[in-house]
């Protein structure tokens, strides 16, 4: 039996780690070519060696705040596989975010690559997809982007800069615009906003007491696992998703219910 995504290329960004490279595993097993697209080695090398015996998987070391990085990483996806069907723009700051840091200097980093670094994947990726007539682009925004609580302050002191939760946001956008320019050429384009998952980043930033109070806070009174997401980046790189783009799709077990 033949997976939804055999033969398909896909490069997925930050899939050393976490929730991306929980996706590099689903689209193996789907039966599709993967890209792991990291800019860590020592990370890349870890997941290359989780990855070894499902399938085709390649590491190109990608820093997609850098243009020529992101170019260079769709070339080298072109010389090896010939083409490119999926981008999955997974790469974030987020396990060393600073949420305390409300420097511009900070704002414009965490943007960078968070948002623009998305918008450089995909204009690397897009001509070849474009050139074969087909491709799928999937961003990865937050159910960050969906929450404005901030907590209560003694005094005010500065306007806070709020940078993981306005780049997801502006993920968004992005997605909106790129689907509405490029549907024209039979490339769809769409969004995934997780909740709060259960990765090695999430137990490092959320303070463990406060864990079981995102459980809490969905529907589903369950933690989020990277596996449970993995479905809706298939969807969405799959031939059921052929008419459909511009969608953001909450995986957050009901925490956020967005309209």
């Amino acid at each position: 039996m033949t997976g939804r995504l055999q033969d398909r290329v896909a490069i997925i960004t930050g899939a050393g780690q976490g929730i991306g490279l929980a996706y590099a595993k689903r689209f193996l097993q789907e039966g599709a070519k993967v890209v792991v697209a990291e800019i860590s080695e020592q990370r890349a090398e870890l997941a290359m060696k989780e990855l070894d015996g499902l399938g085709d998987a390649i590491f190109v070391r990608t820093d997609i705040s850098d243009e020529q990085s992101a170019l260079d990483c769709a070339a080298a996806t072109l010389d090896r596989y010939g083409k490119i069907d999926i981008l999955l723009n997974n790469a974030a700051l987020y396990y060393d975010i600073d949420n305390e840091n409300n420097s511009y200097e900070y704002l414009q980093k965490v943007y960078a690559v968070n948002l623009h670094g998305a918008w450089l994947m995909a204009r690397a990726c897009a001509p070849a997809m474009v050139e074969l007539g087909k491709g799928r682009i999937i961003n990865q925004s937050s159910g960050a982007a969906y929450i404005y609580m901030v907590p209560p302050a003694e005094s005010f002191t500065e306007v806070g800069a709020f940078s993981y939760s306005m780049t997801k946001w502006g993920v968004v956008g992005l997605t909106k615009f790129l689907a509405a320019q490029l549907g024209q050429f039979n490339v769809t384009v769409n969004c995934i906003a997780p909740g709060v998952t259960m990765t090695e980043a999430t137990k490092k930033i959320v303070p463990p007491d406060f864990l079981p109070m995102v459980t809490m806070m969905t529907a589903m009174k369950r933690a989020l696992e990277p596996e449970d997401i993995t479905g809706a980046a298939v969807f969405f790189a799959s031939d059921d998703a052929n008419y459909v783009t511009g969608q953001v799709l909450c995986v957050d077990g009901g925490g956020s219910m967005p309209a």
